[in-house]
């Protein structure tokens, strides 16, 4: 089960909100027993990018192979 404040990663894009697929946010909520989660996107300078409410399948926990990319964000 992933918990309040754990980093997520993005299984898939959103393009609305100029999130791709490994994109990493912070889970800020938690929905009916992690069936859904409210992940907040922020910017490597701090400023948010986005906070959106997500199932379950749309996020997946930080792994310890996983490693950190950058890229600029571009909104649609």
């Amino acid at each position: 089960m992933i918990n309040e404040h754990e980093r997520v990663v993005l299984t898939q894009s959103v393009p609305d909100s100029g999130l791709e697929a490994g994109d990493v946010g912070t889970v800020v909520h938690i929905y009916k027993d992690g069936e859904a989660y409210e992940v907040e996107f922020v910017t490597l300078d701090g400023h948010t990018a986005a906070v959106l409410t997500l199932e379950a399948a749309q996020v997946r926990p930080v792994s310890r192979r996983d490693i950190t990319h950058t890229r600029e964000l571009s909104v649609a």
